[in-house]
């Protein structure tokens, strides 16, 4: 019990605090955030933890203990190393090429699209995306299982840590920029941005345009570890940070329409989710 409280309270203190810090610096008192914008963030915020994953749990551990009881903690005594690894292959891994997917499919960009539209980063633009787009995301439901199989107690540590990792990638207070300033841990700076997300390489896949010579809008698609893209070809590190950002089509539809698109779809013909029709191509634009 006091595992699952600390579990919780490190990702919820880790966003308060680089919340506090972003908004003393006066991140979220321009005009680039509207009204619209902070309904979209917060109620993504609340969602994921409250409803979705938490559904998803339930229904996969029922099912499972249905149709499987006798894998209940099949894996509980195997080593604690397997445990992890599972949860950053099943977990990690497939995250990132769901997320991939979602910039190279049309379908899929429709609800990833809200993570992109704002013009500027920070904590709150973490976990804005449509609602389908985590209730059908695969690494949650393989949480599931692996948590139904006895690696539960690893989850515990493994996702305040991959949230805390996630929410300092998308942080205004860029943590990095120590890292590259130091010369005597050039070689430490080498080694964590190629490891897991950092916000220079993050910012990079959230800049508006690759034309500046910065933005990879098309690539650097890890979540906690980077080392994806530097797997699967995707990475791009200049350890510097994109003074622009944002989506190449900058419509801003409502709140509803954004997290409950395909069931809410725009009124605005040229807007992206105008409709659901299926289509095939590179989704997000690198210009």
């Amino acid at each position: 019990m006091e595992e699952q409280t600390i579990s919780k309270l490190i990702p919820a203190a880790a966003l308060l605090i680089l919340g506090l810090i972003e908004s003393v610096g006066g991140l979220y008192f321009d005009d680039k955030r509207t009204k619209n914008d902070f309904t979209v963030e917060l109620l993504s915020l609340l969602t994921l933890p409250t409803l979705i994953q938490p559904g998803i749990f339930v229904f996969v551990l029922w099912l499972m203990g249905m149709g499987f009881p006798m894998f209940e903690d099949y894996f509980v005594d195997s080593s604690f190393w397997w445990h992890i690894l599972a949860f950053l292959l099943l977990d990690d891994m497939t995250q990132y090429w769901w997320h991939r997917l979602s910039h190279v499919s049309k379908t899929m960009w429709k609800l990833h699209r809200p993570h992109h539209v704002v013009e500027e980063m920070g904590v709150l633009v973490t976990y804005r995306n449509a609602l389908l787009y985590y209730a059908f995301m695969p690494g949650i439901w393989f949480s599931a299982v692996l948590i139904y199989l006895g690696m539960g107690y690893v989850y515990l540590f493994y996702l305040p840590v991959k949230l805390l990792v996630i929410l300092l990638a998308h942080s205004e207070t860029k943590w990095d920029r120590f890292l590259y300033k130091v010369k005597i841990l050039s070689p430490l700076a080498w080694i964590v941005e190629r490891t897991i997300s950092t916000p220079s390489t993050h910012f990079a896949h959230h800049g508006l345009t690759c034309e500046d010579g910065v933005s990879h809008p098309n690539g650097n698609y890890g979540n906690l570890l980077f080392i994806w893209d530097v797997i699967f070809g995707t990475a791009k590190i200049t350890r510097k940070y994109p003074t622009k950002f944002g989506a190449w089509n900058q419509i801003k539809e409502p709140w509803y329409v954004q997290l409950l698109f395909p069931i809410f779809k725009s009124k605005d013909p040229k807007s992206e989710l105008y409709s659901i029709k299926v289509e095939k191509g590179n989704a997000s634009k690198s210009s």
